[in-house]
């Protein structure tokens, strides 16, 4: 039992490392370094700014959604987003967490009222 376990665990793994594979690996190494001039590392610390969550864009976003009347959340993203920015992973998930909460809210707001049934 152990023997036919074993085996198919060596199956699994990766085949061996061959010196030609090995020195493929190292030249494709050097080419996915990253930005090398002082330039270029300045353009990439930038990206942060320009696409993610300090970007002017995400906190121009976050205001929207908070100034948004209820039920108005996508009305309001559709207004603030290209099609484009909409489907950004980042700008995408805010979103889906304004649009959560205001369906919560509606419920628990329902769950309050007089003579409604849950």
């Amino acid at each position: 039992m152990y023997a036919r376990l074993l085996g198919e665990a060596m199956l699994l793994r990766k085949s061996p490392l061959t010196p030609a594979r090995l020195e493929a690996n190292r030249r494709n190494a050097q080419k996915s370094t990253g930005p090398r001039t002082a330039r270029g590392k300045s353009q990439s610390r930038m990206n942060a700014l320009r696409s993610g969550g300090r970007s002017r864009l995400y906190q121009h976003l976050l205001l929207a959604l908070s100034d948004a009347p209820p039920g108005a959340v996508l009305k309001a993203a559709r207004a603030a987003l290209t099609p484009a920015q909409a489907r950004h992973p980042l700008f995408a998930e805010l979103v889906e967490i304004f649009r959560q909460a205001e369906s919560e809210a509606t419920l628990r707001y329902r769950r309050l009222l007089p003579g409604q049934d849950s």
